[in-house]
């Protein structure tokens, strides 16, 4: 049943699209964006039961619209000759922006960290009296003085 009536929406999308560029004509509309997102997958995915994939494949102008999309608004994605590999960035190129990178993540755990800290209790800040007996070292001299 849910096979059936997931074939009869791909049907009635690609009869409402017709020979249209987008649902509502030449320029895309947010439920050109809703349809896109579920039919994309649908068409590029690898799935385990492809019925539904092979209804859509069979649907000439929904395939045309993915693709179209797919070729206006990602361009990269389009096909192998145009994403760039790997081996083609240099690691040079990304040094300096992986050291900052780094330099920061380091930064807001620590600060992080410092903050539960604080916000838990676990470290206070106290300040002690303006007098020299309320220093701690003298009273580590008392202490060698007894021994």
């Amino acid at each position: 049943q849910l096979y059936r009536d997931a074939r009869e929406c791909l049907t009635l999308l690609s009869q409402r699209l017709g020979s249209q560029k987008f649902f509502f004509g030449d320029s895309p509309a947010s439920l050109d964006a809703f349809v896109f997102s579920r039919l994309a997958p649908l068409l590029k995915a690898k799935l385990p039961n492809g019925k539904l994939q092979q209804h859509l494949k069979s649907l000439q102008n929904l395939c045309n619209y993915c693709t179209s999309i797919l070729s206006l608004y990602f361009p990269w994605d389009g096909g192998e000759e145009m994403r760039p590999s790997p081996l083609a960035i240099g690691e040079t190129e990304e040094d300096p922006h992986k050291r900052r990178n780094q330099l920061l993540s380091v930064l807001v755990g620590l600060v992080a960290m410092l903050g539960y800290a604080f916000l838990s209790g676990i470290v206070s800040i106290q300040r002690g009296g303006a007098g020299p007996a309320g220093r701690q070292p003298i009273a580590l001299e008392e202490e060698e003085e007894e021994e």
